[in-house]
């Protein structure tokens, strides 16, 4: 009976075997894509229209271009014939062709802007305008040549400004006229000045009115040409005569001309300030605020410049822009333009004392090589024996103090700029001074003091920088020298207990610390080489504080202090070779107490190193010749070390292991026994390769079963090397071709068993460790 089952299970049979057409449906629909793909036929694309060209100028700038082009070759034209074809004609052809051309050329852009032809129009205009200046030329050359040059230039320059302004005023849609009339309107005042017999004074007077008139036409006049010609004018102008009033600033000789320079730095700070304050743009107001600062300053410390003694100069100037800084007022660009012409100003005193400051620091260091030879008499003396003390400095302390409160007093942000400036301002006052050299000495010191109290790392630098010169300049006298090094030593030592920057501060200490040790045996009359074991008490000293420091930096700090100093004692201890090796085996002991440490391991290196350095030298102070006497110590620790290695690790090559150790006798001994005529050193050196040979192929150790049997062959070699030579010269001359043919040829004959016998013993070597 046929099994019908239940709904649901037929339905649940049903959608699985339509999943399954689906699924074979999509298959053979994808066959069927495929084959039909395969089956057409390939059909070339269509080739692409080739893109058409890109103009490369848009049709306004071409027509500008040769507008302009053609407005040039017409300008040119117009000035050959004034110059050269002008004289063909008589003063009624002059008279016709020059008012006929000009008024026809200037009446010309009247039409073309009827007709809407701008850029003609701009072109035609500025062709008349040239031919209006070479009128005002040909005028002078015709009519007007008794004229003096200046006040005819003065004249025309001043009737072509008002003529071009005019002109542009009347076609106002011509952007042309009126900024050429701008430009003009540079040489009226300044050349009816030189025309009235002005000096420079009056000359700068009327450049200075002309950038007045360029700032007033750039704040007033609202056409964008007009006002950026008129920008560009004024600071041309007005900064040829702003440097033009500094330069009569300058050179003043007496209050008179002083005051009259600074009537025309204060016309200018007026021009600049008034332009500021009425400036659209803040990057541009704080510009002009600046010059006009700054041309303040100039003006008031001129006057007090010719006023005051020279030494004066600069701290007038300072004062000056401290009050500029102190009465600022205005808008916020010009509050800042001003505030940056004070900070410009304090800036350049402070550039101008660096020098002062440069010899204090750096001028003691010419008594390192003049060490002991007696105090001079002030600290001037003490730090400019030699360099150049730079004139007028006196007042240098003065003008860093005021840069200094000024920067203390401006806000919390500029505070830690004031204290490099009271430090500096602190260090060159005895030398300014010409304090006592003993006055000198104590100020260094308490500078240095007073900066190991600050916690900042910029503190501590100044303080290092300050102790260095003040170590230099006591190297003058041997009491000040002592003193002053045990009391940096101390000072730097409760530094860096303190965390004031510990890592500097307990280095700078261990360099004082040795530099006292050389000192004091210096002072007890002893050569250096004696002195190197004093020295050798810092890296001493430096292995035992060193564990007991917590930070992991100035841990570092220490021990590289101390490994430094220990290279010092170590060229010390070089003319004398027994307290040579003296110092080297008591910095062998120090490195081998440090690397006791567990993170200080790899220093036992250093250990090992330094005293087989230590026994190189003794024995060559006791002049022992023998090569084994120096590399057996070498050989013996690095043979244990290799086998303590193995012991750990069975995996090791006995190259690593023992291959550096063995060499370092084997090699040597085996160069000094091929030079030895005595029997008995190669007897010794083949029974140690023997053994060596034989202790290799019995623990199967490659190193040893190499370098072992190498020695032992070279060594029979050289043994056997005088019969060799005995026997080759009893044999006849055909002999040794003879016997080397037929080694060839046996050679040849049996070249595969010797290739096998080389593998073979490849292999050998190969199972060895």
């Amino acid at each position: 009976m046929t099994h019908i089952p239940p709904p649901a299970e037929e339905l649940r049979f049903l959608d699985a075997e339509l999943r399954q057409l689906d699924a074979r449906r999509a298959q053979l629909l994808a066959r069927r894509a495929w084959l039909v793909t395969t089956l057409q036929p390939i059909r070339p694309l269509p080739p692409t229209p080739p893109a058409a060209p890109r103009p490369e100028a848009t049709a306004p700038s071409v027509q500008n271009v040769l507008l302009l082009l053609g407005g040039i070759l017409l300008t040119v034209a117009a000035m050959v014939f004034t110059l050269v074809s002008w004289g063909h004609l008589g003063l009624t052809g002059r008279s016709l062709v020059l008012g006929a051309v000009t008024l026809a050329v200037l009446g010309a852009p009247v039409a073309l802007l009827r007709r809407g032809l701008l850029s003609t129009a701009e072109s035609v205009a500025g062709l008349g305008l040239a031919l209006t200046a070479l009128d005002a030329y040909a005028l002078h050359e015709t009519a007007f040549t008794a004229a003096d040059g200046v006040t005819y230039a003065a004249v025309a320059s001043t009737v072509l400004a008002a003529l071009w302004t005019t002109y542009g005023t009347a076609l106002t849609a011509l952007r042309l006229p009126r900024p050429a009339a701008l430009l003009v309107a540079r040489f009226p005042l300044p050349l009816w000045a030189v025309a009235a017999g002005g000096g420079p004074y009056a000359i700068t007077t009327a450049a200075l009115l002309t950038a007045a008139l360029d700032v007033v036409v750039a704040l007033r006049v609202a056409a964008r040409p007009v006002r950026l010609v008129a920008v560009v004018c004024a600071f041309g102008t007005g900064g040829c005569g702003v440097l033009a009033a500094g330069l009569l600033s300058l050179d003043a000789a007496g209050p008179g001309d002083a005051v009259r320079a600074a009537a025309l730095l204060s016309l200018a700070a007026a021009v600049a300030l008034g332009g500021a304050w009425f400036a659209s743009r803040p990057g541009l107001a704080v510009g002009t605020a600046v010059v006009g600062g700054l041309s303040l300053v100039a003006g008031v410390g001129g006057v007090l410049r010719v006023s005051l003694p020279a030494d004066w100069t600069v701290p007038a100037y300072v004062a000056c822009g401290i009050a500029l800084s102190a009465v600022v007022r205005g808008s916020e660009p010009v509050r800042r333009g001003l505030t940056r012409a004070s900070a410009a100003v304090q800036a350049c005193a402070v550039l101008w004392a660096v020098p002062a400051v440069g010899v204090t620091l750096l001028g003691p260091t010419i008594w390192a090589g003049r060490a002991w030879s007696g105090a001079p008499s002030d600290a001037r003396t003490a730090a400019a024996l030699d360099p150049f003390w730079p004139p007028h400095s006196v007042t240098a302390p003065l003008v860093l103090a005021a840069v200094a409160v000024v920067l203390a007093v401006r806000g919390t942000e500029w505070r830690p700029h004031a204290l490099p400036l009271a430090w500096a301002a602190v260090i060159v006052l005895p030398t300014a001074l010409e304090l006592p050299y003993a006055v000198g000495l104590s100020v260094h010191g308490l500078v240095v003091l007073a900066l190991l109290g600050f916690a900042s790392r910029s503190a501590t630098g100044l303080a290092l920088a300050t102790s260095l010169s003040l170590a230099f300049l006591s190297l003058a006298a041997e009491p000040a020298t002592l003193a002053v090094l045990t009391s940096l030593t101390v000072l730097f030592a409760v530094a860096a207990r303190r965390g004031r920057s510990a890592p500097l501060s307990a280095a700078a200490s261990l360099g004082y610390a040795t530099a006292l040790a050389c000192a004091v045996g210096a002072s007890a009359g002893r050569p250096p080489e004696q002195v190197a074991l004093l020295v050798l008490v810092v890296p001493a000293a430096a292995a035992l504080l060193a564990p007991r420091v917590s930070d992991a930096a100035t841990t570092v700090a220490v021990e590289t202090t101390g490994a430094v100093a220990g290279l010092l004692a170590i060229a010390l201890a070089l003319p004398d070779p027994p307290l040579l090796a003296l110092s080297l085996s008591l910095c062998a002991v120090i490195a081998a107490g440090t690397a006791v440490r567990p993170d200080r391991r790899a220093v036992g290196y250093a250990a090992a190193l330094l005293f087989v350095l230590a026994a190189w030298v003794r024995l060559a102070a006791w002049h022992v010749g023998l090569p084994e006497a120096y590399t057996l110590p070498v050989t013996v620790p690095a043979l244990l070390v290799g086998a303590l290695r193995r012991r750990r690790d069975p995996r090791a090559s006995s190259w690593t292991a023992y291959g550096p150790g063995l060499a370092a006798t084997l090699l040597p001994s085996l160069a000094a026994a091929w030079g030895d005529q005595e029997w008995t050193r190669p007897l010794l050196l083949g029974a140690a390769a023997l053994l060596l040979t034989l202790l290799g192929a019995r623990h199967r150790l490659r190193a040893p079963l190499v370098l072992g049997g190498s020695v032992l062959v070279l060594d029979a070699l050289h043994e056997l090397a005088p019969y060799l030579v005995r026997m080759a010269d009893a044999l006849p001359r055909w002999v040794p071709p003879a016997l080397a043919g037929l080694l060839l040829l046996a050679l040849g004959a049996t070249y595969e068993r010797r290739l096998r016998d080389v593998r073979k013993v490849r292999e050998v070597l190969g199972r060895m460790n």
